[in-house]
């Protein structure tokens, strides 16, 4: 692989990157990773900062770049939903070189992903997605470097996303699978396909990289023979009670049960970004259960508990891909 260097990059969507950059991230996080599990000290980046705007909250999100940072020698300082003025009494733009002027980096996560690309427009130092409405790049990186520590490879592998993929996790895995090589499926009702847009381009990837890209209704064609199955939830807290109905009606014959991983193959996974519904004891599960009978939604909890289940090294490899994130695009204190 040829010399790669990302410093004073963005990190907004992996439609930015090529797929030797996007495996370089993968394999600097593999390389990060060995050395904390060896205890050895990567925080060459000491004296810097970076702040973190969070107008959706999130745990793996921030826990992961508060360490990241942590191990890295960089400090960190938390804007929550009602920590910052952006896009209330201060403009993007105005924001953005405030911060940049104070950060050595900024990390977004919230709604559209016009305000991540402005913030990174006006800023004079990296900004990184920590998700929008359309894209979730950090946990593409996550969820690649998982898959390769299952496998051993990228290329080749049948990897399924069911149910809703039309937001940023059904775009960010098809970006992420086509330009990496792997066969993406995304099996859905039609009404919840990516866009025809988004999907030509992740076509085009896919030419390139000799992998493939389909959409189908079919769950037995989508998931026989799959090495990878995926979901993430249906609905959204805050949304009207007719869009959750909606939106379970369509989607309950998508959810991933041992049917499904059965019908894949012996040496299938399954993953899921988290949080999940697979059981009642959260509120939101509780909440399901009173309103719609359901006792599991996008998984079931045998899948969810199963030893095909990779969520929580999935989970843990959030923090040592955006710790690679942010040292590949930050420049070293020290050498």
């Amino acid at each position: 692989m040829r010399d790669i260097n990302l410093r004073g990059r963005d990190f907004l969507t992996l439609k930015d990157f090529t797929s030797e950059e996007i495996m370089y991230l993968i394999n600097y996080a593999k390389d990060l990773k060995i050395k904390k599990k060896k205890g050895i000290r990567v925080d060459k980046y000491k004296g810097q900062n970076i702040a973190l705007i969070f107008e959706k909250t999130s745990t793996r999100t921030r826990c992961s770049f508060e360490v990241a940072a942590h191990d890295l020698g960089i400090g960190t300082t938390y804007l929550d939903p009602k920590g910052s003025q952006i896009g209330k009494k201060e403009s993007i733009a105005d924001t953005a070189r405030v911060l940049a002027g104070m950060f050595e980096g900024i990390e977004y996560r919230g709604f559209g992903q016009e305000i991540v690309e402005d913030l990174a427009k006006y800023s004079k130092v990296p900004v990184w997605n920590g998700l929008t409405n359309e894209y979730h790049p950090t946990q593409m990186i996550a969820d690649m470097l998982t898959i390769i520590e299952e496998f051993g490879k990228l290329k080749g592998l049948k990897f399924v996303y069911m149910g809703d993929a039309r937001y940023n996790m059904g775009n960010s895995l098809m970006i992420a699978c086509a330009k990496l090589g792997l066969d993406f499926v995304a099996c859905t009702n039609a009404k919840y396909f990516p866009n025809d847009e988004l999907v030509n381009i992740c076509k085009e990837y896919a030419k390139e990289s000799g992998g493939s890209v389909t959409l189908t209704e079919d769950v037995d064609a989508a998931t026989k023979d799959a090495d990878v199955i995926y979901t993430d939830v249906w609905v959204s807290m805050g949304e009207p009670d007719a869009v959750w109905e909606e939106r379970i009606n369509d989607l309950k014959p998508y959810q991933v049960n041992s049917k499904c991983m059965d019908n894949a193959k012996d040496t299938a996974i399954f993953m899921h970004c988290l949080p999940a519904y697979h059981d009642l004891n959260t509120g939101v599960g509780k909440e399901i259960n009173e309103k719609f009978g359901l006792t599991e939604m996008e998984v079931t909890n045998e899948v969810f508990e199963s030893e095909k289940s990779r969520v929580f090294e999935e989970a843990e490899n959030r923090m040592h891909s955006i710790k690679a994130i942010i040292a590949a695009t930050l420049t070293p204190t020290e050498d």
